[in-house]
């Protein structure tokens, strides 16, 4: 059984940092490409990173400079390391088999002063 469990979600100012992290289980981690999504209030869930299993990684023209995706494969983790957090970052952020119906319960992530 496939499980992903998201941690690292907050409350952060303007300008601050965060890190997410997923913990998978249930299938061979390093074999597979893993993403990040977000949703807003209101708005459709979108995708703002994602590494393949070579560590290939891709990142929405949003977070660029700002994100940064990595994999741990010998902890079965998933990080996203989030600097210079704007308001519009305010979202839920879910983890993913990328391509697959794989997700996590999502943590929620607010930029506010």
């Amino acid at each position: 059984q496939v499980q992903l469990v998201e941690s690292g979600g907050g409350l952060v100012q303007p300008g601050g940092s965060l890190t997410l992290s997923c913990a998978a289980s249930g299938f061979i981690f390093s074999s597979y490409a893993m993403a990040w999504y977000r949703q807003a209030p209101g708005k459709q869930r979108e995708l703002v990173a994602h590494i393949g299993s070579a560590e290939y990684t891709n990142y929405a023209d949003s977070v660029k400079g700002r994100f940064t995706i990595s994999r741990d494969n010998t902890k079965n983790t998933v990080y996203l390391q989030m600097n210079n957090l704007k308001p519009e970052d305010t979202a839920t952020y879910y983890c993913r088999r990328y391509s697959w119906n794989d997700w996590g319960q999502g943590t929620q992530v607010t930029v506010s002063s």
